[in-house]
């Protein structure tokens, strides 16, 4: 047991500081387990919910796989029949075959996925888990150096990789690394290999609940890329928790969404949310807002999983598209402004599901539905999850005072052998690097990242804040607030404005609007307009390339998309 425990046995009713690292292993490659943070640098482990009290040895590839009914769809896409439970059962398990054949991969060895979001490579992701292997998917935007980086960080041996992602793989020049390409004509491509092995299911390797299942990697454009390692009972777990308790999907819904699946964000909405309920899922090659809308109707998707920048994209194309299917959807990636939230309300009735996650917490913890949606909040602490606000010693601070949220659930922070895991674990709480006022009845305010507040004249002012208030001039699209260095003032405030088309670009009627919406040391010193503002492969605003000498019309730094924190900067 891990010396943290007080909870799954020895204090089943408060649920607290449970199992950590307390069963045998079934990986041969102990790389990853050898590497996990020491356990006293951990953060306490919760499992509040009867339901996240799992069995010792759980492989969440086979609970996912086995549950559903075979004849069930599971994964759709653009064009072509749908695949079904079974026909994704018996692909995975010949894959897997070839795996722990041929291609000679033993449980624990890292494995890389690479390529567009498509029921291959969910099929290779599930494969790789039921042979007891750890998966590392990564993004097909993503350059060699990048993943020449995120190889060595985590040790990786083998890489099954989409043959029109290959390039850059190639380019990379891994040493060691043993690449197998799917979707090709060559002989040794995986798809063919498979047709070769024998049609009869494979046995999912018996891993512990708490043996590695995958390892996702946050940002790295600031700094060295941090692989968050999660186990096999931590991918059920997000799924018994925001999606059964918030979410709460049915068997006939058909889940979409822009995120790729080497985005954690992505992982959840469109692969173990939907199987973990029986459901079925649209994955989209391309998902930008010019595809979601006209998919939405064409395959009837009820729950859609994007960011607040693509609601509001589709808002000015809703017109002659079908959204009726809709009945749930999610919003996280950076902050969902109220103005949003409220437009999307009244063209299309439906409740934006607002939420907050982190790589390193793998999905939401704090989010809110249905009646209890509060616009401009982000929520309440998802049922199994615990957050409050705390100063930078670690003390809780009063309500409606800003300070760093902090939280804590069944899933926690665990780097791979990096020392920065002191800087995210503090006291037993997982900080996640947002400032946060949590309200007198419990909802949480989003408020800037921790370090992206901008101090002017002694004023602490927060650029969401601003944002908000410019968003709700009617000429105003998307916007971007930052502090810029000022010498007499310290920073100063800086707003980026994008508007609709034919809109005249009048900073001083902005500025006028801005100061009937705010008090005057909020209001931005300069307005400046852009065709577009910066954003990364999945969406999300890089407000750093607004703060730094980085053009804004350059090509944007690719780095890799790990975090649902709801600012765009990289970690």
């Amino acid at each position: 047991m891990d010396p943290r425990d007080t909870s799954a046995h020895a204090d089943a009713d408060a649920g607290v500081n449970a199992y950590a690292n307390a069963y045998a292993s079934a990986h041969v490659d102990t790389f990853a387990r050898d590497n996990l943070p020491p356990p006293e640098h951990w953060p306490e482990l919760h499992f509040d919910l009867p339901e996240l009290r799992y069995p010792d040895r759980l492989n969440c590839a086979a609970e996912l796989l086995d549950h559903a009914r075979p004849e069930r769809p599971v994964f759709r896409t653009a064009a072509g029949d749908p695949w079904t439970y079974g026909q994704l059962r018996a692909r995975v398990d010949r894959i897997a075959h070839a795996l722990t054949g041929e291609l000679g991969i033993v449980p624990g060895n890292r494995v890389l996925l690479r390529g567009p979001t498509t029921p291959w490579l969910a099929a290779c992701w599930l494969a790789v888990l039921k042979a007891g292997a750890v998966a590392v998917t990564v993004l097909a935007q993503q350059r060699p150096h990048e993943l020449t980086t995120m190889c060595e960080i985590a040790r990786v041996t083998h890489a099954l990789c989409d043959v029109r992602s290959l390039d850059d793989l190639v380019t990379a020049k891994i040493p060691g690394l043993r690449v197998t390409t799917y979707g090709g004509d060559e002989p040794d491509d995986l798809l063919l290999r498979i047709t070769g092995v024998p049609d009869e299911p494979f046995t999912a390797v018996d891993t512990a609940a708490d043996d590695v299942a995958l390892i996702a990697f946050t940002s790295g454009t600031t700094g060295r890329p941090k692989g968050c390692m999660h186990f096999h009972r931590d991918v059920l777990a997000i799924a018994d928790t925001f999606s059964k308790h918030v979410l709460r999907p049915h068997e006939d819904d058909v889940f979409a969404g822009s995120p790729p699946l080497g985005f954690t964000f992505g992982l959840g909405g469109l692969v173990v949310f939907p199987m973990r309920a029986g459901a079925s899922a649209l994955l989209l090659e391309q998902a930008g807002p010019q595809q979601l809308l006209p998919a939405i109707g064409e395959h009837r998707v009820s729950v859609l999983f994007t960011a607040p920048t693509a609601y509001r994209a589709m808002l000015a194309k809703l017109d002659g598209h079908d959204t009726g299917s809709l009945r749930r959807c999610v919003s996280a990636g950076e902050n969902l402004p109220a103005s949003t939230w409220q437009a999307w309300h009244t063209r299309t009735g439906l409740r934006i599901i607002n939420g907050i996650g982190a790589t390193e917490l793998l999905h939401i913890f704090i989010s809110a539905a249905d009646e209890h949606i509060r616009p401009g909040t982000t929520g309440v602490p998802v049922p199994g999850w615990h957050a409050r606000v705390v100063d930078a010693e670690g003390a809780p601070v009063p309500d409606g005072e800003p300070g760093l949220l902090a939280v804590r659930g069944p899933v926690g922070c665990r780097y791979l052998a990096d020392p920065r895991q002191r800087e995210y674990v503090r006291h037993g709480w997982n900080i996640t690097g947002d400032a946060y006022v949590r309200e007198p009845d419990g909802y949480f305010r989003y408020v800037a990242r921790a370090d992206d507040m901008i101090i002017s004249s002694g004023y602490n002012i927060a650029g969401p804040e601003v944002e908000d208030a410019l968003l709700r001039h009617p000429d105003v699209v998307e916007t971007a607030v930052v502090g810029r260095p000022d010498e007499a003032r310290g920073q100063v405030v800086v707003a980026y404005a994008v508007l609709r088309p034919g809109a005249h670009q009048d900073a001083e009627a902005l500025r006028a609007f801005l100061k009937s919406q705010l008090v005057p040391y909020k209001c931005p010193r300069e307005i400046l307009f852009l065709d577009a503002l910066p954003r990364t492969a999945t969406g999300k605003l890089q407000r750093f390339r607004l703060r730094t000498d980085i053009p804004v019309g350059a090509p944007p730094p690719s780095a890799p998309e790990g975090d649902m924190s709801p600012d765009g900067d990289p970690k």
